[in-house]
């Protein structure tokens, strides 16, 4: 009999969401990764802003990636000095962040930021889970349909990354 897959979930905010579901997505030990807000304060996605922060649903199995290299990931592609704003996106709505129902996730990502040089700069917020919302069907894997379209993210690091074999059927 086959072991079961453990999954484990964490919600990533690094700016504009569409590029960093593209990087997410091409992770080794990433399963499944959807656009949507973190921790506003509506269940509804045609409401205006209302504290949200962009960010990827990310389901990973832990057997294959951890918490603190999901961070050092995430450090990659997002200024993790900067408040409010990555590239030229800029609102609250582009904060960075990591968010969890999950204690562990939270601690592990604390302890992946106080073990930095630079922690007293480090504007990452991590907090609970408060609220999560799906972003519209057209934020979903909007990179890998819209290739024209743009992000914050430099086209070449999305090459480094991506996946030669996508089992999923993604094409980042």
């Amino acid at each position: 009999m086959e072991a079961e897959q453990v999954v484990e979930e964490i919600y990533l905010a690094g700016g504009c969401l569409w590029g960093v579901q593209a990087f997410i997505a091409t992770l080794p030990g990433v399963t499944f990764t959807e656009a949507g807000r973190a921790n506003g304060t509506s269940e509804c996605i045609d409401s205006d802003y209302d504290g949200y922060a962009e960010c990827v649903r990310t389901r990973f199995d832990p057997s294959v990636m951890g918490v603190g290299q999901l961070m050092a990931y995430l450090f990659e592609i997002i200024d993790p000095y900067s408040v409010n704003q990555q590239g030229p996106e800029l609102g609250p709505k582009y904060r960075t962040g990591v968010y969890s129902n999950k204690q562990a996730h939270l601690d592990q990502a604390r302890v992946f930021i106080a073990a930095r040089d630079d922690a007293r700069r480090i504007a990452v917020e991590v907090l609970p889970l408060a609220n999560y919302v799906r972003s519209a069907e057209e934020h979903q894997d909007r990179l890998a349909r819209c290739p024209e379209d743009s992000c914050h993210l430099p086209a070449e690091l999305l090459d480094k990354y991506r996946k030669k074999d996508d089992s999923a059927g993604r094409s980042w």
